[in-house]
């Protein structure tokens, strides 16, 4: 059986690693990996191919930035003679990126099975553009693998027929607990000489967030102030420094403005923080499974059991809650929360499991086919 993996951010890679793991512990199965240089930069893209320990792609298509429209029209004409080249029986994709919704149309048009790896995950906010990506992607998919139990509610409620709804798990913990040990090691916070649980971590890159100028402004201010209580650290999105450059805005204080970290450094960073503040769904699946408070700076999240079961709870946008939310996490008012189920680091193991029955399943229809016609 052959597989063709297609990724095209970071988020992807720590999603698709465990996977082809797992599956190579099949026999006859050959797998081929596609990027789409959604993700160009170095510290966002390479490194993490070599931390993950996965193997180089095959193929870069090298699409870069863009708008949405440019980097989707890019991956279509350029992802359709690479998928005739390779000729794979099925096609997995990951997560809710340009290229996730991109390759998915790219192979249901010529006619290749899709596995979707975290399908079923929904903000209900057609605004954001993951949430058209998610949507799509779920309609066209033959497998969809979903990360938790409102996953399978969403699709069914949406018409999926139960027979291509496999319940695995999050395959991100998968990574995460894999590297955790190494991530125990990294000496990221002895070399910016801050102690564990005396810092806050940050990130944001949401255009909802760092695109409208009077938005970012006021959620720097808002770090400013609460960095005035402890060290923030804040790894800087290449987008978001772009609109913090543009801004000519100065804030001092204890914030740290970093470069993009890698997984094991960032990882390394999280488990130690006394709380994240972040816009990212990935993250807010880590700070859970970790049980570090996340403050997540959005008014809705495609990962509900975060805040159901987990770590997170949702600030939005106001300011003055996230000032409030980060002095009861200082007072030792932390929410308690616990991992949610089928987060155990074997997601991946069940869907190598679900994709080799799915082509078991495939083979003997065939065959009953063939001994019915001769």
């Amino acid at each position: 059986m052959h597989i063709l993996h297609i990724v095209g951010a970071r988020p992807n890679f720590m999603k698709a690693a465990p996977v082809m793991r797992a599956l190579g512990c099949w026999d006859g199965v050959r797998q081929n990996l596609v990027h789409t240089g959604q993700h160009y930069d170095a510290n966002m893209s390479e490194i993490f191919f070599q931390q993950l320990d996965m193997p180089a792609p095959n193929v870069n298509l090298g699409v870069g930035s863009g708008s949405h429209a440019q980097q989707t029209a890019h991956i279509l004409s350029h992802l359709e003679p690479v998928v005739r080249d390779y000729k794979p029986d099925m096609v997995l994709v990951y997560g809710d990126v340009n290229s996730t919704m991109a390759a998915a149309l790219v192979c249901a048009k010529l006619l290749i099975p899709v596995g979707h790896v975290e399908a079923g995950l929904r903000s209900f906010d057609r605004t954001m553009p993951e949430e058209i990506n998610r949507l799509l992607t779920d309609q066209i998919a033959d497998l969809l693998f979903t990360p938790s139990a409102d996953g399978d509610e969403n699709l069914l409620r949406e018409g999926v027929t139960p027979d291509k709804i496999c319940l695995v798990g999050n395959v991100m913990i998968d990574s995460l607990v894999r590297l955790l040990p190494v991530a125990e090691e990294s000496t990221v916070l002895d070399n910016l000489n801050l102690q564990a649980g005396n810092f806050g971590l940050v990130t944001l890159h949401r255009p909802s967030n760092v695109e409208n100028p009077a938005t970012l402004a006021s959620i720097m201010h808002a770090l400013h102030e609460i960095s005035r209580e402890l060290p923030i650290l804040f790894p800087v999105h290449p987008r978001t420094r772009q609109r913090l450059k543009a801004s000519n805005n100065h804030y001092p204080g204890s914030m740290h403005m970093l470069d993009p970290l890698s997984y094991i450094d960032f990882l390394a960073l999280q488990r130690l923080a006394k709380f994240v503040i972040t816009d990212s769904g990935g993250i807010q699946e880590e700070t859970t499974y970790l049980g570090v408070p996340c403050l997540t700076v959005r008014e809705n999240t495609e990962r509900p059991v975060t805040v159901t079961f987990g770590t997170n709870i949702l600030v939005g946008r106001d300011m003055n809650r996230l000032r409030r939310e980060v002095a009861r996490i200082l007072a030792g008012d932390q929410r308690p929360g616990q991992v949610p189920p089928l987060w155990d680091g074997h997601a991946a193991e069940r869907i190598a499991q679900a994709v080799m029955t799915w082509r078991r399943s495939l083979s003997h229809i065939g065959s009953s086919l063939e001994r019915a016609l001769f």
